[in-house]
């Protein structure tokens, strides 16, 4: 079961990262995004943390932190909900990602 938020940032990735064969919903909460999971290299690493960035006005700082943050959609929704405004949060949680 997904939370919109979550939801939401499986519909961002596969939009951002034009992955025209991942239904959003088939992609596992706790899957590693990176190497054994969906099998994102560091530039689709780098395309999603500036979409993330924009889309939820957070700054991933650093490599590291990109990398925690991008461990998978869990840990993507927790960083987010520990940097992000929560009323942006709010107003953007219920809509597809564009």
């Amino acid at each position: 079961m997904n939370d919109p938020l979550t939801l939401r940032l499986k519909h961002l990735i596969v939009e951002t990262l034009r992955l025209e064969d991942v239904d959003p919903q088939q992609i596992e909460d706790d899957k590693p995004l990176i190497g054994s999971g969906l099998s994102l290299d560091s530039i689709d690493a780098l395309e999603l943390v500036v979409r993330i960035e924009k889309e939820f006005g957070i700054k991933i700082s650093s490599s590291e932190e990109s990398r925690q943050a991008l461990a998978s959609v869990a840990a993507l929704a927790q960083f987010i909900r520990q940097r992000a405004d929560p009323a942006r949060l709010a107003s953007l949680a219920g809509t597809p990602a564009n």
